[in-house]
């Protein structure tokens, strides 16, 4: 998404390089895919479940969790 839209912006890490963000964000597997640090999407999806998941970050009963503030 970050490629078809200016307003998306993605960042991929190394989990093994950075073993704070892996706490921080319970990562068990990969790929994880977090969305405004209020969906969390694991694994790999076919795009269409993809977009809806991440797009569901834009849903009002998705807020974001105090726990993960830093």
């Amino acid at each position: 998404m970050a490629f078809a839209s200016p307003h998306v912006t993605a960042i991929a890490v190394e989990a093994t390089e950075f073993p704070d963000l892996v706490r921080r964000y319970r990562v068990s597997g990969v790929p994880k895919t977090v969305v405004n640090d209020r969906v969390e999407i694991l694994g790999a999806l076919p795009e269409p479940a993809y977009i809806e998941q991440a797009l569901s970050a834009a849903s009002p009963e998705n807020e974001p969790d105090p726990s993960r503030q830093s």
